[in-house]
């Protein structure tokens, strides 16, 4: 299972699951990460958290916590 983590700076991945529960899972959805949606990679803060990206043509940080319960394609 490939996660938002694991992808690199510049990539465009595809959101396949959302997993986790309750308000972390609606918090990640109210932000635009749905299943279906492409995801761009844009950049990661100099200590690596959080990680940049494009979604539905905004800037949205996320910390890493988060990106490990999206899982992508």
């Amino acid at each position: 299972m490939k996660t938002l983590r694991d992808v690199k700076v510049g990539e465009t991945v595809k959101v396949v699951k959302l997993h986790g529960e309750g308000a972390v899972k609606r918090r990640i959805m109210d932000m635009g990460i749905t299943r279906g949606v492409e995801v761009f990679v844009r950049k990661l803060a100099p200590l690596g958290d959080p990680i940049e990206v494009n979604v539905r043509n905004y800037e949205l940080s996320i910390r890493k916590a988060d990106a490990e319960s999206i899982e992508v394609e």
